[in-house]
């Protein structure tokens, strides 16, 4: 890619997350969307409200458009955007902590904090920062580690939604459930586990595809380039 592509791509990533972070807020989370009066609540943005999984959908559709665009490999596009997406992450989730958004669910534990934005003042998990350490800090040096190991064309991309996934589902345990929806079955399941559930299965059947097509010499190529596969791409890939 040359250095405008970058700077192209990155403008559609940002609109991506932007807009499919927005509108599955709107879509999933926002229940006043029901109201009447309530039909520019998605360009509302003065009045917050994001989601991860819309953005994850929103950045993935940009990633596929601009690659065909631009006759880019899709799955070698998306494995360079898995491996840095982990910083975002890492430093949203800081922002929430400092925001006292997101917050965790009451603990004893000898860290649990109060937040200034609980109604009730009670100690609770800091629970954006387990999500900074997990999605942000440890997926990066996983993803940083398998990336050196040379792997097929789409298995970081795979491996960030199954570990993204992972760490989600067992974070949610200790996060506040979402206040407009609660739990959203057997009493302790939430939205954003359900979504996580989805992220990993997802993963998992990139992954063995990822493997079938390689037994069968169809795609090749590591992320770094060179011979290994990826003349013949097209805006077909």
């Amino acid at each position: 890619m040359s250095a405008e592509q970058v700077n192209g791509f990155l403008m559609w990533a940002a609109l991506g997350v932007m807009l499919g972070g927005r509108l599955g807020w709107w879509l999933i989370y926002h229940r006043a969307k029901l109201e009447p009066d309530a039909w520019y609540e998605f360009i509302a943005i003065w009045h917050g409200g994001m989601s991860f999984h819309g953005g994850l959908i929103g950045v993935s559709v940009a990633t596929s458009v601009f690659a065909w665009r631009n006759n880019i490999p899709f799955w070698n596009l998306a494995d360079g955007a898995a491996l840095i997406a982990p910083v975002g992450l890492f430093f949203g989730r800081i922002a929430n902590f400092i925001n006292a958004e997101l917050i965790g669910r009451p603990s004893d534990v000898p860290w649990a904090m109060v937040f200034p934005t609980d109604p009730g003042a009670v100690p609770r998990h800091p629970s954006q920062l387990y999500e900074a350490l997990l999605e942000g800090l440890l997926l990066l040096v996983i993803l940083w580690a398998l990336k050196k190991v040379r792997p097929r064309e789409g298995t970081i991309a795979a491996c960030f939604l199954v570990l993204y996934g992972i760490f989600r589902f067992a974070i949610e345990y200790t996060r506040e459930p979402d206040a407009e929806l609660g739990f959203i079955a057997f009493r302790w399941l939430t939205m954003g586990q359900a979504l996580s559930s989805a992220m990993v299965l997802t993963g998992v059947g990139l992954f063995l595809w990822v493997r079938r097509i390689g037994r069968q010499g169809i795609s090749g190529g590591a992320l770094d380039g060179g011979n290994d596969g990826h003349q013949g791409h097209g805006r077909n890939t």
